[in-house]
């Protein structure tokens, strides 16, 4: 080999050297910004999981005891959409584990031309959250909460006896039971106030949604369940 090729190949070597030890400085620096930025969002608390990236489920409160275990809205049932696609009819009771207001969404495909029409429900949902907020300037997800508590029957009347005597006898009414007759019953009166309606489901769910947090009785949910509980009462 000449001189000058030797020459040639010693000076790359130097260069690939040189250029090594750049990057494993510029490498050092890298990781140690990027260390200091991730000490910083942990100072900050990280990104807050909020449902359609605006309403907070950390300040909710499920002022009824009994329904703590099941209205799915804190900690891991906080979403940013209600829209898990989870498997919860797989085994019984697991559908508790499912978000409220997906559960709310999930009430409103109903009667088969809206069946299976999830991003539909998800959509009127959405837009039922915002103007519950514009109407209350409250965080949507308490009154949801508040309207569900309020609008389930805490007792039932069933069918006793056989063989042609039947009477009826009241029972108490479970607690996943109550959230379940409150959600069909929310969802109900929202469908037929907006049935041949100038007035969209969107508009009709908030104002149903609104009425039952409050214990009105121009809500749907909360006639049926004082009506339940009437009836029930004289079949002691």
């Amino acid at each position: 080999m000449a001189d000058t090729e030797v020459e040639h190949v010693e000076g790359e070597v130097e260069e690939y050297a040189e250029e090594g030890e750049y990057a494993e400085e510029y490498a050092e620096e890298y990781v140690e910004g990027a260390g200091e930025e991730y000490e910083e969002e942990d100072v900050v608390g990280g990104t807050e999981v909020k449902l359609f990236g605006k309403w907070s489920f950390d300040d909710i409160e499920v002022r009824d005891v009994s329904l703590e275990d099941y209205i799915a809205c804190k900690g891991p049932h906080a979403t940013y959409y209600p829209h898990t696609a989870g498997r919860y009819q797989k085994k019984r009771f697991r559908k508790a584990s499912c978000p409220i207001v997906e559960r709310l969404a999930c009430c409103l495909m109903r009667k088969g031309r809206n069946a299976g029409k999830k991003m539909m429900a998800c959509r009127i949902t959405q837009h039922t959250l915002e103007i519950i907020h514009l109407l209350t300037d409250q965080n949507p997800i308490q009154v949801v909460v508040d309207a569900i508590i309020n609008s389930g029957p805490r007792e039932d009347s069933t069918r006793v006896g056989g063989a042609g005597v039947v009477r009826r006898q009241a029972v108490d009414m479970s607690p996943f039971r109550r959230v379940n007759y409150a959600l069909y019953l929310l969802a109900t009166g929202a469908r037929e106030a907006s049935f041949r309606n100038l007035k969209t489901i969107s508009e009709c769910l908030a104002e149903e949604l609104i009425n039952a947090a409050r214990g009105s009785s121009n809500s749907y949910a909360i006639k049926k369940k004082d009506e339940i509980e009437r009836v029930s009462k004289s079949n002691r």
